[in-house]
């Protein structure tokens, strides 16, 4: 039963994604690239219709997903027989790379990829309600107050239980509400297989986005560097919100990144591309509050590169076709956070918060948090990833066209303003700042690592020639 909600879920992402993509996909890869962002994007559209039609029966959100699928296919269909738009993704064409070093990667990565996969399930099926606080008090309590509440699960987002964060954004208990309608119970095994399909799909997209943007040593390379971030495959099976944010904001990243090869000479990109990359970005915002401030940094990030460029018109073209796919999904979070959810607990007290920012001894405090986490964040046993990344970083030097991709600088840009928020966010924080960043910042330096692997393969040397993917092609 529950099968098909799952697989209408699915079929309206990757129809969403085909319609905004605006061609058939060129290579294998590519069209990896879209499976994965169908799956993300199928449960963002599953979470907003459950929401938008609270109490829904099973054969409603039936009738409403099916609906959902054929416009977008339809919408698709029409537009590849007007146009066969250029949807400006680089795709690798030839690498000069030793084919044992690529079967070597290529069996590190699969054996990463098996110990990775059999590691999560057991912990899954030893955990099945979640491992933590926030996946049973938070996250899966919310599901559970929009499916049994009926007419009164607002009720369930009161201040009067403000340890529960009622605050916090529905996209993951939302899915999960949508999958329990159709079973008829609570099955703790649907927020158990969600997680685990956000958490393999992120490292699915990572890999096949740059198996078609730079080449594949550099997803496989990239893949393996995930999959060997110990914290990463743990958070993912907590059934927390911190992975599937991470995938939204890959998402974002990845489609941004593929919207076009710009210089400051070139245009902006592909609308459609970036018409995505808007929604996952909203999607993001959806999902966490972190994801809120991700959004407005990478949308301050495309105006303030935005207003360098030479061709302002075009500057400013590409922040209204990334509203256009924003939009929809921020007006369902505006509408929750402004007549359901009550005001967040950081801003509450807000001359306090300004006495705070006077303090230099809480921003000495975070800086020696954030330098620490940077390098231990992930758990890794013997060396840290991110101080060997950048050695190779150093050794192998830049991709100079990639690192001066337009988009490539936006979401780079929006990266580190969404870090440097995480940082005012706790010199201002009302809790015991020690007590908050022991608890959180590792979280929130996940949320980013998945992009920043992404972005630092992207931009790192390689001998990989590469050419524009064209219809002609």
């Amino acid at each position: 039963m529950i099968l098909l909600p799952a697989a209408l879920g699915i079929a309206c992402g990757f129809a969403l994604v085909r319609f905004l993509w605006g061609r058939n996909a060129r290579c294998g890869s590519e069209f990896a690239t879209q499976v994965f962002l169908a799956i993300g994007f199928g449960a963002g559209i599953l979470s907003l219709d459950f929401f938008i039609v609270p109490g829904a029966g099973p054969r409603a959100l039936v009738t409403i997903d099916t609906a959902i699928f054929i416009a977008f296919a339809v919408a698709g269909f029409v537009r590849r027989r007007r146009t066969d738009e250029n949807g400006h993704v680089i795709r690798a064409t030839s690498e000069v790379h030793p084919i044992w070093l690529v079967r070597a990667l290529m069996a590190a990565f699969f054996i990463a990829l098996a110990v990775g996969l059999y590691s999560a399930v057991v912990r899954t099926m030893a955990h099945p309600h979640g491992d933590g606080w926030d996946a049973f008090a938070i996250w899966n309590l919310h599901a559970r107050f929009l499916f049994f509440g009926g007419r009164q699960w607002r009720d369930g987002f009161s201040s009067l239980i403000a340890w529960s964060h009622p605050d916090y954004p529905l996209l993951l208990p939302g899915v999960i509400a949508h999958l329990w309608t159709f079973l008829g119970y609570d099955s703790v095994a649907v927020p158990a297989v969600i997680a685990l399909l956000f958490t393999f799909c992120t490292v699915g997209l990572l890999c096949s986005a740059l198996f078609t943007m730079q080449s594949k040593t550099a997803g496989l390379l990239a893949g393996t560097v995930l999959l060997a971030t110990p914290s990463f495959l743990e958070i993912g099976t907590w059934q927390y919100a911190d992975v599937p944010l991470s995938f939204f904001i890959l998402a974002t990243t990845v489609l941004l990144s593929s919207s076009g090869n710009e210089t400051a000479d070139q245009a902006f990109g592909s609308c459609g591309l970036l018409t995505l990359g808007g929604l996952a970005a909203s999607l993001a915002a959806w999902t966490k509050n972190e994801g809120l401030l991700f959004f407005c940094a990478i949308l301050f990030a495309r105006f303030l590169i935005g207003v360098r460029h030479r061709e302002a018109n075009k500057s400013r073209g590409s922040i209204w076709l990334f509203l256009a796919g924003s939009i929809p999904v921020l007006l369902v979070v505006v509408y929750f956070k402004h007549w359901i959810a009550p005001p967040n607990e950081l801003f509450s007290q807000s001359n306090a918060a300004l006495q705070k920012l006077t303090s230099p001894q809480r921003y000495w405090i975070a800086c020696q948090w954030f330098g620490r986490d940077f390098v231990t964040f992930g758990d890794w046993l013997w060396f840290p990833l991110t101080v060997a990344m950048i050695v190779f970083g150093l050794l192998v030097g830049r991709n100079q066209e990639s690192s001066r991709n337009v988009q490539v600088r936006i979401v780079r840009l929006g990266l580190f303003l969404t870090l440097a928020g995480y940082f005012v966010i706790y010199v201002v924080t009302p809790y015991d700042l020690e007590w908050h960043l022991r608890y959180s910042l590792n979280r929130l330096f996940l949320q980013l690592w998945p992009s920043a692997v992404f972005l630092f393969f992207l931009t790192c040397s390689g001998k990989v020639e590469t050419s524009w993917v064209s219809p002609q092609d």
